[in-house]
């Protein structure tokens, strides 16, 4: 295990990002959004004002994507007014990074100003009840079964306290602020809770009949580590899941990475205009 770095670090790719910022005209950004698995189309919408793209390897100390169709980019832009951080790409625990490493950007969002953030994904439907593919799903809390933590190591009190409470991490104002907005975009938005599952693998059909009794509705491979930064910082959250497809087991039909990508294309206008509305009104 690489050591979680001292707040030096962090802070050397804030200031690196801040001064940046600062000269492009920007105010100190408010809201960040980290963006799933195929869901990046909005970081590059009109929606988005006055672009400043920044590639992770321009920023020091910054991880970089792996993953072959993420960008590995920060987007800076002004959607209504205020100054939104967009990361397009995240990492992984299944690509080798720490867990820390995974959460990175949650913790130099905070540096940066950050005390709002929405973290997307795209996930696959375990509750088959009441999910299908293509559904957007408010998440209201999660369960993760990996040992690992993003916090395990050194504390930085600059950052947040040792021991930390994570009861109200998804933020419910966030969430009511959300069902308004999908409904006056006219846009289906059911809740759920989601499971972290550490992959690269999917998962077992044992796994999600598990998974199903212990109340986990959504289950995908990302969003957890930079949540507990979150929660570790003081930053509110909105967790938005994107059902991709139904979980193994529960049609029979294999688990493919296709079906992800391509759910996610087909639901882009709908989580546009949610993620649109909700920057706008926060």
């Amino acid at each position: 295990m690489i050591q979680r770095p001292d707040i030096t670090v962090y802070r050397e790719s804030a200031d690196a990002l801040a001064e940046r910022i600062r000269a492009k005209g920007f105010s100190t950004p408010s809201v960040a959004v980290i963006l799933g698995s195929g869901l990046g189309a909005y970081a590059a919408s009109d929606a988005v004002a006055e672009r400043l793209v920044i590639p992770y390897r321009e920023i020091p100390n910054f991880p970089v994507s792996t993953v072959s169709y993420q960008k590995g980019e920060l987007v800076v832009g002004r959607v209504g007014g205020k100054t939104v951080l967009f990361f397009n790409g995240r990492f992984h625990y299944y690509e080798g990074w720490e867990m820390w490493q995974a959460s990175y950007p949650t913790a130099v969002s905070r540096l940066l100003g950050v005390d709002t953030m929405i973290v997307t994904n795209a996930a696959g439907g375990i509750n088959a009840d009441v999910l299908t593919p293509g559904d957007l799903v408010l998440l209201t809390d999660h369960i993760k079964l990996c040992a690992d933590s993003p916090m395990r190591g050194r504390n930085e009190d600059a950052l947040g306290e040792r021991f930390f409470d994570m009861q109200a991490v998804y933020d419910v104002n966030l969430r009511a602020l959300a069902h308004r907005c999908a409904a006056e975009c006219g846009i289906s938005l059911k809740e759920g809770v989601y499971a972290y599952m550490a992959g690269p693998q999917f998962e077992t059909p044992a796994e999600i009949r598990a998974l199903r009794l212990l109340g986990a509705d959504v289950v995908g491979m990302s969003t957890v580590p930079e949540i507990i930064e979150a929660a570790h910082c003081g930053i509110r959250v909105l967790g938005i899941s994107c059902v991709t497809n139904l979980a193994a087991g529960v049609t029979g039909a294999p688990m493919t990475e296709e079906e992800v990508l391509a759910t996610s294309a087909a639901v882009q206008d709908h989580f546009t205009a949610l993620l649109d509305s909700v920057i706008r009104r926060i």
